[in-house]
């Protein structure tokens, strides 16, 4: 620019809060990773097939022992089934979200991202969907599969299949999103907790029996998660053949709660690794 020339004015270009063209290459990114590799496919549909033959076995035993239809086995023949297929919807969809966030941490590539005109939001988004189309590979087949094996249809719950599915994934996703702060404050050390914090709740989530035989003082901790009306509401499905509205709309409302927490808790653990610039020297 010459001396006399006037200066242009700076021109503010506008960006939207969260563009699906960025949230797409990145779920198109991590499906090019699942897709280049077929033993992490087959990993996702292994134990969830594995632990549904099992407890199916397990099913048929207890109910061929419980003295016929007065034993509350042989009442739901595939109560162990759905419970199971259900627990893992919930491990998947955790596991979804943090697999693909260590995956970055493990390439040392999380630094890269976001130089680009990336958002931890949109980040966000492309992880829960990632999470949901690995769910849906690892449960849908081991679901058609005990079709043949056991008789018995997870889909024959109907349309609160469908809530008790969204219940789940969105609480695999708080846990997740919480897990992944954890990681970015505590450094890999923390990578551990991928794979055990859900595992910690399982006790209390009621998934194979009522919460009523908890003891009295482990009750209310129970409650507090979404999982256990989830369950809860599930076995009322199969045993009384009525949906449990009020454990459907507790497991919603804490859900919203859980969510929202997982995701203050990892913007503010974004914020704070990229002041410390620990996206850059963050690896394995």
């Amino acid at each position: 620019m010459r001396p006399n020339e006037p200066a242009m004015p700076a021109v503010a270009v506008p960006r939207a809060d969260v563009s699906p063209r960025r949230v797409g290459a990145m779920v198109l990114r991590y499906v090019y990773l699942l897709r280049g590799s077929w033993p992490r496919i087959l990993e996702l549909a292994y134990w969830p097939t594995m632990q549904m033959i099992l407890w199916g076995y397990i099913n048929q035993f207890m109910a061929s022992s419980s003295g016929g239809a007065s034993g509350w086995v042989a009442q739901g023949a595939g109560v162990l089934v759905s419970a199971v297929l259900l627990w893992d919807v919930l491990f998947r969809g955790q596991l979804g979200v943090s697999v693909s966030f260590l995956e970055e941490m493990w390439s040392r590539n999380l630094g890269h991202l976001f130089v680009s005109p990336l958002r931890p939001g949109e980040w966000v988004a492309s992880l829960m969907v990632m999470s949901l189309l690995r769910t849906l590979i690892g449960v849908v087949p081991a679901a058609l599969l005990a079709i043949p094996f056991f008789g018995y249809s997870v889909f024959a719950l109907g349309l609160p299949l469908a809530a008790f599915f969204a219940n789940l994934i969105v609480l695999g996703w708080s846990l997740g999103l919480l897990i992944v702060a954890l990681i970015l404050r505590y450094g890999m050390g923390a990578e551990g907790l991928a794979w055990i914090v859900v595992f910690m709740l399982a006790p209390v989530s009621a998934v194979y029996y009522p919460v009523s035989v908890l003891p009295g003082w482990l009750q209310p901790v129970s409650w507090m998660l979404p999982s256990s009306h989830v369950f809860e509401g599930m076995r009322a499905l199969i045993y009384g053949g009525a949906l449990r509205w009020d454990h459907l709309a507790w497991a919603t409302g804490l859900n919203a709660l859980y969510m929202a927490l997982g995701v203050g808790v990892f913007l503010l653990a974004f914020h704070q690794a990229r002041v410390r610039g620990a996206l850059l020297q963050t690896g394995e």
